[in-house]
């Protein structure tokens, strides 16, 4: 696969999903890097700003299989994982696969149960394989975690911990599309067709398993020039540094964004990295991972305000 053949697969992906889901092309743009950057993404928005369809827009037009999960506070890592339950036919434990065995899991709504069950995802997110009674089970490698949480009700949430935040590429803050997306919805849902079973319509295939994969061959082939490398470390590094972050990013932080980065550029049709892939994928990348100091909360800075000025501050190579 060449750049010119990857950037237009990925023009048809952007196509298919938006035919569905509108007035997000931002957040559409955001969950491709995540994919061909073999990254988690966390989404953070109130109720019905289609998180959850286009969770399923993407695996229909990736090809993959989707799996959800409804996090809830009575929800057991078993619930998750899976558990080996004693077949009295065979005399013999057989496992009962969770939702975890997918491709595109969803995670919606992640902040609801509490931590025994969230880290039940760890191993699975870090590893792309669970441990069930001592037994390791690969999930495969296009396992992909989309995982919601809603800023509004915090009453019975349980807030993540900062191993497991770090084991998300992207934090995006999803809000509500513009008064025309809305309208043009509202337009295209009434006039949607319905299939046999009364749910809409299949999206096209755009992609498959290989070519997802000749995919993320050609993203791993992006070149990093060592001034852009030593840009990413440059910002992360100002992030322990800063007086108003207690706790800064790590360094599989940077890692991530210079996959994050190489991707970027690869669905922009170049086989270069350059600041600006930095620039915009520095916040998304780390919003997540820092931990303010008092001092930055009482006078009510958040950490998107913090990254602004360490990127302001830090000198962009040329």
């Amino acid at each position: 696969m060449d750049l010119s053949e990857f950037q237009k697969l990925s023009d048809d992906i952007r196509k298919e999903i938006s035919s569905v889901v509108q007035g997000q092309e931002p957040l559409i743009d955001m969950l491709l890097i995540s994919v061909f950057a073999r990254g988690h993404c966390l989404l953070e928005g109130p109720p019905g700003t289609a998180k959850t369809l286009l969770a399923r827009c993407l695996a229909q037009v990736i090809d993959l299989d989707f799996g959800r999960v409804q996090f809830t506070p009575d929800l057991m890592p078993g619930d998750v994982l899976g558990v080996n339950l004693f077949d009295f036919e065979t005399n013999e434990f057989r496992l009962t696969k969770g939702p975890v065995f997918t491709d595109i899991l969803l995670a919606d709504e992640i902040n609801r149960a509490p931590p025994k069950t969230q880290s039940a995802l760890l191993q699975a997110m870090n590893e792309r394989e669970v441990t069930i009674d001592g037994t390791n089970y690969p999930l495969g490698p296009d396992f992909f975690v989309i995982a919601t949480q809603n800023p509004i009700e915090q009453h019975g949430t349980y807030p993540l911990p900062e191993a497991q935040l770090d084991r998300f590429l992207f934090k995006v803050l999803v809000d509500f599309p513009d008064r025309k997306a809305e309208i043009d919805i509202l337009k295209r849902n009434a006039s949607l067709p319905l299939d046999a079973d009364g749910g809409r319509k299949a999206l096209r295939k755009v992609m498959d398993r290989p070519t997802l994969r000749a995919g993320h061959e050609l993203v791993d082939s992006i070149r990093l020039d060592d001034t852009i490398l030593t840009y990413i470390v440059d910002l992360v590094r100002g992030t322990r540094d800063d007086g108003e972050v207690q706790h800064g990013a790590s360094t599989r932080a940077a890692d991530a964004i210079a996959s994050a980065v190489r991707a970027r550029a690869a669905l922009d049709g170049r086989d270069y990295a350059i600041p600006d892939d930095v620039q915009a994928l520095l916040v998304p990348a780390l919003r997540h991972r820092l931990v303010l100091g008092p001092t930055a909360e009482i006078e009510g800075r958040t950490p998107d305000d913090v990254l602004a000025a360490i990127i302001n501050r830090t000198n962009a190579p040329r």
